[in-house]
C-alpha cells in the first residue's frame, strides 16, 4: 500500500467492463523529502476521492481485487480510503 495525492481524473469513451461504472483517477505517490518520485499511476475508486485528496492505495493486484470482491478483474490499483492527515515522525 502507498499514500499517495489525486491529482487528476481519466475520462474513457470505452473502457473494459470491470471499470464500467467506476471512476479512474491519476494518483501522484507521496515520497519522504530527499527520496526521487516515482511516476503518477491510475487507480480504480473505491472511496469517491478527488483531485487534491490524499489517498491510501492498494497497489498489489490480487489484494486489489479482494478489495473490489471479484477475482477476475483486470485491476492492479484501488484507491481504498481517503486520509485525514500523515504525521512524520
Amino acid at each position: 500500500m502507498i499514500i499517495g495525492k489525486v491529482v487528476g481524473t481519466v475520462v474513457t469513451t470505452i473502457s473494459h467492463p470491470h471499470y464500467k461504472n467506476r471512476r479512474l483517477l491519476v494518483v501522484q505517490p507521496l515520497m519522504p523529502v530527499g527520496e526521487d518520485p516515482s511516476g503518477d499511476f491510475i487507480a480504480l475508486d473505491n472511496s469517491q476521492a478527488g483531485i487534491g485528496d490524499t489517498v491510501l492505495v492498494n497497489r498489489e493486484g490480487n489484494g486489489a481485487r479482494q478489495v473490489l470482491n471479484n477475482p477476475d478483474a483486470c485491476i492492479i490499483s484501488v484507491i481504498i480510503g481517503i486520509v485525514d492527515s500523515v504525521t512524520i515522525a
